[in-house]
């Protein structure tokens, strides 16, 4: 019973801690370390989450499982930038050096700007990103249209809205027509826009409602199934 009603009710303690927040000036220095907590225990989650992403691919590596290639790329990825980005720089402190480790004209420790994680992260993972993002999109536009038909009128206009902001989204929609341009912005800012935030003001209440049933001890999925 203990493994789900302790941690049960200190969610709703620091739930209701966080409610009154931002109504009682009191509350706020408990408030504010509470959210210092908060940020702590983050910071430990992101370190396991690493570590469980490096176990599993170090079994899928000794298993030689489907595409397990894939996995020794990530780890060395993943094993590089935790070194010049946290192991050397503690390294460096531990040692007392003063002088900078250098590789080339790049800092061989660090973050910032100079240095080659900055390097590493910019010239490889960012194209990378831009890349997977580009051929999503593809995706996306390809299942779309063989998934969509247009039976009714409000289907039609959602394809035709849709074709619009894709050609208009690109250099040749201007190539094609000159006013393009205004008219994709004028659907993305008006009638796209309105749609969008009238689906955030529900998400939003959603969320509201689901707080307020685990703060109050309603809902308890969150505590698994033990």
């Amino acid at each position: 019973m203990l493994r789900r009603e302790v941690p049960l009710f200190i969610t709703m303690i620091v739930g209701w801690f966080m409610v009154a927040d931002f109504f009682v000036p009191l509350t706020h220095p408990v408030g504010t370390e509470i959210q210092n907590w908060a940020i702590i225990m983050t910071a430990f989650a992101a370190v396991l989450g690493v570590a469980n992403v490096a176990r599993i691919n170090l079994l899928k590596v000794s298993r030689r499982e489907r595409d397990w290639p894939y996995a020794i790329v990530l780890l060395v990825g993943l094993g590089v930038m935790v070194a010049l980005g946290t192991a050397l720089p503690i390294l460096k402190w531990a040692v007392g050096a003063k002088a900078e480790w250098m590789i080339g004209s790049l800092r061989l420790t660090g973050v910032t700007d100079g240095t080659l994680f900055d390097r590493i992260y910019n010239r490889m993972y960012v194209p990378l990103q831009a890349t997977m993002f580009a051929l999503l999109a593809f995706y996306i536009a390809s299942a779309a249209f063989r998934a969509f038909r247009v039976r009714t009128v409000d289907a039609t206009l959602l394809a035709v809205a849709a074709v619009i902001v894709m050609i208009g989204r690109v250099p040749l929609g201007e190539k094609i027509w000159g006013g393009l341009p205004q008219i994709t912005d004028w659907i993305m800012n008006v009638p796209q826009l309105a749609a969008k935030r009238a689906i955030l003001i529900g998400a939003a209440l959603g969320a509201i409602a689901t707080g307020l049933k685990v703060i109050l001890g309603i809902e308890r999925n969150f505590l698994g199934s033990d």
